[in-house]
C-alpha cells in the first residue's frame, strides 16, 4: 500500500506527458464540434489527413484514435480549431464561421420574404373537403411549413462523392423538410403523411445509443397476428437485445425507437446548404400526436451493410443511425439481422403481414459475406447464382431456405414460421442490377448513407422494395388489401376467412381478356392475330396528325403531362374482385365492372381529337371488346350502346382506391420536399418545377421510383410469361389473386377516358386540338412556350372539366416546348404521324418515351 501514491503520481505524470505529447485528443463531441463550427465536411478533413471518411466518422464517434503522423496532424488540427472557435459557455452565442457570415450578410438586392424552417415541415392531412375533379379523389394533405426565426444555414462544400443542389430561382423559396440538423441542435419532430415519427435526441459522444425505445403512454401496436392468421406475420424477436449503435457523425442519435427517416445519413449539416421554405397559404391542419413507435423495428425498415477499409462492418440505417455488424458469414448476418438488428416495418393493414427486414449489401459488403462482387454474364442471365455456390451452401447447412429464384439481385431468406413468429430476411444487392437504372437511376453508385436515405424514404412512405418497382407496386396492392382476415368459425375458434373487398383468391380471365399465348386460347392457330372482335384491347394513347395551316403559323409546340395518370383514373374506379360470369344481350350497367362486346362505329367525332374508343385514336369499325369506363364514355358522349355480349364481375369494390392513396401521399410529400407543393398558383408551380429534381438529387430518384411503382403495378397485373413458357402452357403469375388483365384494362381505359374527356372541354372552349397525344402527354400548338400560353385560365380558374396546372395526381404539368420548324423539319424526314409528344420533352428522336 505504501507504494500505491507513487503509482497514482506516476500514471498522472505519464498522463500529463501524453497531453504535452500532443496523443490525448479533446473528447469525440468536441471533434465534431470544431469541425462543424468551422464549417469543414468529414470528406475535407479526410482529404487533408490521407484518411477516408469512415476513418473521420470513427474518430468522431469515439470508436477509433488515429495513430503515428495522423494523430500528431490531426491534433494540429483541433487544437488550430479550438482557438478559432473556443467552447461557448451556455446561453452564449457562438462566433459565426466565415461561412455563415456570407450566408447571414443582407443580399444586394431585395429578396421577397420567405418562411425559414430549421427542421423538417409537417405534413398535415385536410379536412373532409370538396373531390379532386382530377383524380376523383379526395382533397389530399398539404405539407405545412413550420415557421421560425432562425437564419438560414451557412453554405457549405459537398463532402466527396456528394452532388451539390443546382441553385435555382426556387431553391431559396422551396426547402425540403429533408435535411440534417444543424450542429449542436435538436431537429425538430415531424409528422408526414406517410410516416409520424419523433426525431430524436443525440446521446452523449462516445456512448452508444440504447435502442430499447422509452416508456410510452400511447398503447403500443399488436405484435404478433390476429387470432387464425397466417403465422408468418412477425418478422423480428421482440425480446432481442439492441444491436451496438454508433451515432453519424454530424447527426443526432435517436433515443426515441424510431429514427427520422427523410434525414440523409451520412452528409452532416455542413454537407449541403439549407433552403428555406417559401411562404405558402396555410392550410387545414389537424394536430395529432406521433403514432406509437413499434419496438420491433426501431431501425427502420432497412440498412446497407458496407465494409470499410479498414475491414469494420456497418449497417446504414435510416435517420443516421450506423450499426456495428458482427456477424462474419452470410447465415450469422440472417441471424444477427432477426435477433439483435430491429429492422423491417409494421403491417399497413391489421390482417396484412409486416414487412421483413431489408438488407442491401454494397459491394465490398458481397466480397465480404462470400458473395461475387458482380454476377457472371451466364449468373445475370440466370438472374441467380448457383446453387452450388459456397454462400447458397453455407445458408443451406445452417437450414435458411430460398425461394425458387434462388439467391438472385433479389434474394429471400427464410425458415417455416413458428407459431406467430415469422423468420425471412430480404436481400437486395445493387451491384447485381436490382435497382434498375431507368426507375433509381444512379442509386446503386451512391455511398451507403445517401442510399440508405433513397431507399428508406421510398419504403417509409411506399413499402420497403420487395423487387424491381412493378413488384413493389403489386405488393403494395396486397398489402392494403390482404387476401384472408381472422373470423370465428361456428365454434367460436378463430380461423382464416376470406377479407371483403380484397383479391381472396386466383380466377380465371375472360377469354377476350386472355393475353396471347394463354391457355384460354390454346386452340387458336398458332399465328392467329385476334380481331378486335375477339380480343379486349385497352391501351394508352399513341396518336398524331398532321399540322393544320393555322397551326404552322404558331411559333411553338408545348408539351403537357398528366401527374400520375395511372394512378388518377385507378382512384374511385370499381373493380371485379371475382370470376367473370358471361352473359348474352345483356343491358349495359356503368356500375358494373366487366368486358363488353359493342359496336361503337356510329360514334363519330371530330377528327381532329383521337377517338376515344381506340388506342390509335381511329375510329373504331365494327363491334369490338371494351372495358366498362369505355362503353360508360359514350353514353357520357350522348350516344346509345347495345351490347351483344359481356363478361361481367357481378363481385366488384374500389380495390384500388387505399393503393392511389398511398401512391398519392407518396408522391404529393416527395414533391414537396423538392420544393412544389399544393397550393401555388399556375405561374407559382411552373417556376417551382424549373429545375426542381436539382435541388435534391436523391429524392428526385425516389420521386422516379414512386412514379415507377404506379406505372409497372398497373402493367404488373397482366404479367406474362418469361422465358421458358411454351404459349399454351401456364405460367406461374396465372396462380396468384393479383393477376388481373381486367383491372389492368379498366385502369387503363378511365386513363385514356379522362384525358380525352379534357381534350374536348378545351377543344369546346377554345377551339384548339392537340396535334399529338402519347399516354398522358397532350402536345398543342402555342404562342408562347409555356402551357399558360394556351390553357385556358379566366380569372386565375382553370375551364372545368378541362386540365389544371398543379402538383396533384390528375392535374397537368409542362413537359416540354420546341418549335414548330422543329417538328415540320422532323415529319418532313420521318412522315407526317411521327408522334411528336415521343419527342416533345428533349427536341431528340433518339430518347425514349416520356414517363409519368
Amino acid at each position: 500500500m505504501t507504494d500505491q501514491p507513487d503509482e497514482l503520481f506516476s500514471a498522472v505524470d505519464s498522463l500529463l506527458a501524453a497531453v504535452d505529447g500532443g496523443t490525448v485528443l479533446p473528447a469525440p463531441a468536441e471533434r465534431t464540434r470544431l469541425r462543424e463550427a468551422a464549417g469543414l465536411t468529414e470528406a475535407a478533413v479526410a482529404q487533408a489527413l490521407g484518411v477516408r471518411v469512415p476513418s473521420i466518422q470513427a474518430w468522431e464517434a469515439g470508436r477509433a484514435e488515429p495513430k503515428g503522423d495522423r494523430l500528431e496532424a490531426y491534433r494540429r488540427l483541433l487544437d488550430g480549431l479550438s482557438q478559432r472557435y473556443p467552447a461557448t459557455a451556455p446561453n452564449t452565442p457562438a462566433p459565426a464561421t466565415p461561412l455563415q457570415q456570407l450566408a447571414q450578410t443582407p443580399p444586394s438586392t431585395p429578396t421577397p420574404p420567405a418562411a425559414a424552417s430549421d427542421g423538417p415541415a409537417a405534413l398535415t392531412p385536410a379536412a373532409p373537403g370538396p373531390v379532386d375533379p382530377d383524380s376523383g379523389g379526395p382533397a389530399h394533405a398539404v405539407p405545412a411549413p413550420a415557421a421560425s426565426d432562425a437564419p438560414a444555414s451557412p453554405l457549405r462544400p459537398p463532402e466527396a462523392g456528394h452532388r451539390p443542389p443546382v441553385a435555382s430561382a426556387a431553391s431559396d423559396a422551396a426547402a425540403s423538410p429533408v435535411r440534417p440538423p444543424e450542429a449542436g441542435r435538436q431537429a425538430p419532430a415531424a409528422s408526414t403523411a406517410a410516416d409520424a415519427s419523433a426525431s430524436p435526441m443525440p446521446p452523449e459522444s462516445g456512448h452508444r445509443a440504447s435502442t430499447t425505445p422509452p416508456a410510452s403512454d400511447a398503447p403500443p401496436p399488436p405484435v404478433g397476428p390476429a387470432p387464425g392468421h397466417d403465422a408468418s406475420i412477425t418478422s423480428a424477436t421482440p425480446d432481442a437485445p439492441p444491436p451496438p449503435v454508433r451515432p453519424q457523425p454530424g447527426h443526432h442519435t435517436p433515443t426515441s425507437a424510431t429514427p427520422q427517416p427523410l434525414e440523409p445519413a451520412s452528409r452532416s449539416s455542413a454537407s449541403r446548404p439549407k433552403r428555406r421554405n417559401p411562404a405558402k397559404k396555410p392550410s387545414a391542419t389537424v394536430s395529432s400526436a406521433p403514432e406509437p413507435v413499434d419496438p420491433r423495428f426501431a431501425h427502420g425498415p432497412l440498412a446497407v451493410v458496407d465494409v470499410d477499409d479498414d475491414g469494420r462492418v456497418s449497417a446504414y440505417c435510416v435517420g443516421g443511425l450506423v450499426l456495428d455488424v458482427p456477424a462474419g458469414s452470410l447465415p450469422a448476418l440472417v441471424e444477427w439481422t432477426l435477433a439483435e438488428a430491429r429492422l423491417g416495418q409494421a403491417r399497413l393493414h391489421r390482417s396484412g403481414k409486416d414487412s421483413d427486414p431489408l438488407l442491401v449489401l454494397t459491394e465490398s459488403a458481397c466480397v465480404r459475406f462470400g458473395l461475387p462482387a458482380r454476377l457472371s454474364d451466364e449468373e445475370r442471365l440466370a438472374g441467380r447464382i448457383p446453387d452450388a455456390h459456397k454462400a447458397v451452401r453455407q445458408l443451406q447447412k445452417a437450414d435458411w431456405l430460398l425461394t425458387r429464384r434462388g439467391f438472385g439481385p433479389w434474394a429471400w431468406v427464410y425458415r417455416p414460421a413458428e407459431g406467430s413468429r415469422r423468420h425471412s430476411v430480404h436481400f437486395c444487392l445493387p451491384s447485381w442490377h436490382a435497382l434498375d437504372s431507368r426507375y433509381w437511376g444512379d442509386a446503386a453508385g451512391l455511398p451507403p448513407a445517401e442510399l440508405a436515405r433513397v431507399l428508406g424514404v421510398y419504403a417509409t412512405r411506399v413499402l420497403p422494395p420487395c423487387g424491381s418497382t412493378a413488384v413493389t407496386g403489386l405488393e403494395l396492392m396486397t398489402a392494403l388489401h390482404p387476401p384472408t382476415r381472422a373470423a370465428r368459425d361456428g365454434a367460436g375458434q378463430w380461423v382464416s376467412a376470406p377479407n371483403p373487398g380484397a383479391l381472396t383468391g386466383a380466377v380465371d380471365c375472360a377469354p377476350c381478356e386472355a393475353p396471347d399465348g394463354h391457355p384460354l386460347l390454346a386452340h387458336l392457330p398458332r399465328f392467329h392475330e385476334r380481331t378486335p372482335g375477339e380480343m379486349l384491347r385497352e391501351e394508352a394513347y399513341d396518336w398524331a396528325r398532321p399540322l393544320t395551316d393555322e397551326e404552322c403559323m404558331q411559333p411553338y409546340l408545348v408539351g403537357i403531362d398528366v401527374n400520375m395518370a395511372f394512378a388518377a383514373a385507378a382512384n374511385r374506379t370499381v373493380v371485379g374482385l371475382g370470376a367473370p360470369v358471361h352473359v348474352q344481350n345483356p343491358a349495359f350497367d356503368p356500375a358494373l365492372p366487366g368486358s363488353w362486346l359493342v359496336d361503337l362505329s356510329h360514334v363519330r367525332l371530330d377528327p381532329r381529337l383521337p377517338s376515344p374508343f381506340t388506342p390509335d385514336g381511329e375510329p373504331p369499325e365494327g363491334a369490338a371488346w371494351y372495358a366498362t369506363p369505355t362503353v360508360a364514355y359514350a353514353l357520357e358522349l350522348g350516344y346509345q350502346v347495345a351490347p351483344l355480349e359481356a363478361y361481367v364481375r357481378p363481385e366488384h369494390g374500389p380495390y384500388l382506391d387505399a393503393w392511389y392513396t398511398r401512391l398519392r401521399d407518396a408522391y404529393i410529400a416527395t414533391m414537396a420536399d423538392l420544393g412544389v407543393t399544393t397550393g401555388l398558383s399556375p405561374e407559382e408551380f411552373l417556376s417551382a418545377m424549373d429545375g426542381h429534381k436539382d435541388r435534391d438529387p436523391d429524392l428526385a430518384l425516389v420521386l422516379s421510383a414512386i412514379k415507377a411503382t404506379v406505372k409497372g403495378g398497373i402493367g404488373k397485373l397482366r404479367e406474362r410469361g418469361r422465358s421458358g413458357w411454351r404459349p399454351g402452357e401456364r405460367w406461374a403469375a396465372l396462380d396468384r389473386p393479383t393477376w388481373r388483365p381486367d383491372i389492368r384494362a379498366a385502369v387503363i381505359s378511365k386513363a385514356r377516358v379522362n384525358m380525352h374527356r379534357k381534350m374536348l372541354a378545351t377543344a369546346r372552349a377554345t377551339g384548339q386540338y392537340p396535334v399529338a397525344v402519347l399516354s398522358d402527354c397532350a402536345v398543342y400548338a402555342s404562342a408562347g412556350p409555356t402551357p399558360l400560353d394556351f390553357l385556358p385560365y379566366r380569372d386565375g380558374k382553370p375551364l372545368p372539366g378541362g386540365f389544371r396546372i398543379g402538383v396533384s395526381p390528375g392535374m397537368v404539368k409542362h413537359e416540354g416546348t420546341q418549335s414548330v420548324l422543329w417538328a415540320e423539319g422532323l415529319r418532313e424526314e420521318h412522315g407526317d404521324h411521327l408522334n411528336l409528344a415521343r419527342y416533345i420533352k428533349s427536341g431528340l428522336l433518339t430518347a425514349p418515351d416520356a414517363e409519368e
